[in-house]
């Protein structure tokens, strides 16, 4: 690798995706901790270790994972343990453009902070500032007429949710706003 291709850190461009626990074996081979959910669908041929506040790219010879969150790594040019080991405890990042898309189907509910809630009578009541899960039920958080509203998420309450424009569109049970503005 030419040293000159070095990327500043600049993480923002990048994810993390792990960080190396050890070597394995002697021959360069390094085990994986992963934390970055849905690696194992990303088709990757290289990837940046951060050495000294800079990401430095290296190519992927094999990946193979294990259980939930591990891996062991095998890099082009790191073929023996005098290698791997400076590369221990150092993060992993993949540029942005790599990163899964949500689909439609893995919208949760967690998803409307920051989402408008227009209630059927009341028009715009305001930003979801927050949404918290409860057993059985998740509860969103409004701040309606300077005053804090929470109503919960459900199919009774949600009418639609517009993903693009960050709409949700509510029916409040009757008299549910009034509570909290007397």
């Amino acid at each position: 690798m030419d040293s000159t291709k070095e990327h500043s850190m600049t993480t923002e461009d990048y994810f993390r995706v792990g960080t190396i626990l050890k070597p394995k074996g002697l021959k360069g081979e390094l085990h994986l901790y992963v934390d970055f959910d849905g690696l194992q669908d990303i088709k990757f041929t290289s990837l940046f270790i951060e050495i000294a506040g800079k990401l430095v790219p290296y190519f992927v010879s094999s990946i193979k994972y294990l259980q939930k969150n591990a891996a062991y790594l095998i890099l082009e040019d790191v073929d023996a343990i005098e290698k791997a080991s400076p590369l221990v405890k150092k993060h992993i990042y993949l540029p942005n453009k790599l990163k899964p898309k949500k689909k439609k189907s893995e919208f949760t509910l967690m998803d409307l902070v920051g989402f408008t809630a227009v209630d059927e009578n009341e028009g715009e009541l305001g930003e979801i500032t927050d949404v918290h899960e409860y057993p059985k039920q998740f509860i969103a958080t409004v701040t309606y007429q300077g005053c804090e509203v929470l109503f919960p998420l459900n199919e009774e309450i949600i009418k639609s949710i517009d993903v693009v424009k960050e709409i949700v569109l509510v029916d409040l049970p009757e008299g549910l706003l009034d509570v909290y503005l007397d």
